[in-house]
């Protein structure tokens, strides 16, 4: 017969929503996991605003000392622990009725002090710098210090508090974990504009999807969030399946009916976890088509720079140019006055000549017109680059999208929204609007 009570009958239900947390978890993870996968690695001179992705190191102009390694780095954190343990006696009262004392030991770890400092710092890869504000990120930042050591030690005074605490072993734990300086970072954040300068900066923003700093290459922390999907897909279906069983074996269910809910339970948790999936995917194809026509803007965006700024450019180094042979011409001139006249004998006066130069001089104060023509080699340089940079950056992601569209089984999802492979860009196709320089 079915035990009445009421919490049996909730059992079941609280599994199942134990396995549906377990679930959201997992394709939490999914979805970090996939944004990850849809993010090319970008340059830094080629980072344009909105979410991105950065390999590169650390730098810092004036870097911070960690606490307990002296370490040079751009942030850190250093927390110290103080073991305890004691012996606990209690009364309690037994099955029968009889008052009983009993004995048990605890022991643990307390904090008892702690602090961390960080900065803002470049990541640096070999086409240039990015500014980095840390705060607010999610930082995964390696080990720089670890260390277990009691009282006999001079570190247990020099870095922790004078005073124990009560049940004290007198050993001590320091632990401290940082960026240091120069280490390889794999960053995904929020690029926007600097307030200081014409250029981008990662910083926090509410609306990104993820903000990461972290110490591991991009490879381990795709592979982290990919594995993380699937344990808590597979820990969801414990709970789901788990709370059906106590609650049977509580309510008294016939063995030979229990089967059938086992099963069913089992299959509805699939058949859940499966149009998340498709969801998921849905999402996640959608959002990468979004990005690759985000890159495709953003090259042309490049190729609208260059069509506009180098022929303006042109005209100033010309201009300026044919302005200094004027200038040098009349110089020439001048010095051919003055040593045509020198002092004693009759001509012009010497002193208008240095007034004329003098005058020169303050209206034109440089007159090299090798620095323009290296500024606009610079700018050519610079926006060739550019476009370089937005070219490889629409044919990586393209190349994803492509892939993902092909793989089985997000193939059929793909097909569901009529989704088309997007093509690269060829040579001849990024040679639009040339310009004669």
């Amino acid at each position: 017969m079915a035990d009445p009570s009421p919490w049996v009958a909730c059992v079941p239900w609280v599994g199942a929503a134990l396995g549906l947390a377990a679930l959201a978890a997992a394709f939490r993870a999914g979805r970090r996991w996939r944004l990850v996968e849809n993010l090319p690695v970008s340059k830094t001179t080629g980072v344009f605003i909105g979410l991105v992705e950065l390999e590169g190191t650390a730098e810092c102009a004036a870097p911070l000392a960690s606490y307990l390694a002296g370490r040079a780095c751009v942030c850190y954190r250093w927390s110290v622990e103080e073991h305890w343990s004691r012996t606990v006696t209690e009364t309690y009262t037994d099955k029968d009725g009889h008052l009983q004392t009993r004995t048990r030991h605890e022991s643990g770890w307390t904090t008892v002090a702690d602090g961390g400092e960080m900065t803002a710092f470049y990541v640096r890869d070999d086409c240039g710098v990015i500014l980095l504000r840390p705060e607010g990120a999610k930082l995964e930042p390696e080990t720089l210090f670890d260390e277990t050591c009691g009282r006999g030690d001079p570190l247990y005074y020099a870095k922790g508090p004078a005073a124990a605490i009560m049940d004290s072993d007198h050993r001590r734990r320091f632990v401290e974990r940082g960026i240091p300086q120069h280490a390889v970072l794999y960053v995904v954040g929020q690029a926007r504009e600097r307030r200081d300068v014409v250029a981008a900066e990662i910083a926090a923003d509410p609306a990104a999807a993820m903000f990461l700093i972290s110490t591991r290459s991009r490879q381990a922390v795709s592979a982290g969030l990919k594995w993380g999907q699937r344990i808590w897909a597979l820990l969801g279906l414990l709970p789901a399946v788990g709370g059906a069983v106590l609650g049977d074996t509580l309510a008294g269910v016939p063995a030979d009916s229990r089967l059938a809910v086992y099963a069913a339970v089992g299959l509805g948790y699939v058949a859940a976890a499966a149009l998340a999936w498709v969801w998921m995917v849905f999402n996640s194809l959608v959002d990468l088509r979004q990005r690759v026509r985000e890159a495709w803007a953003l090259v042309d965006i490049q190729l609208k720079r260059r069509h506009d700024l180098i022929p303006a450019l042109v005209n100033v180094v010309r201009g300026y140019s044919d302005h200094e042979q004027r200038v040098q011409t009349e110089l020439a001139a001048l010095r051919t006055e003055l040593s045509a006249t020198p002092p004693g004998v009759a001509g012009p006066d010497p002193s208008a000549v240095g007034k004329s130069v003098a005058a020169i001089v303050e209206r034109y104060p440089d007159l090299k017109a090798n620095q323009t023509f290296a500024g606009l080699q610079q700018n050519l340089i610079d926006t060739e680059q550019r476009i370089a940079l937005a070219r490889g950056y629409f044919n990586e992601i393209a190349t994803h999208y492509n892939t993902r569209l092909e793989i089985v089984p997000e193939r059929f999802v793909a097909a569901l929204a009529a989704m088309r492979p997007q093509v690269l860009m060829a040579a001849n196709e990024f040679e639009r609007a040339a310009v004669k320089v």
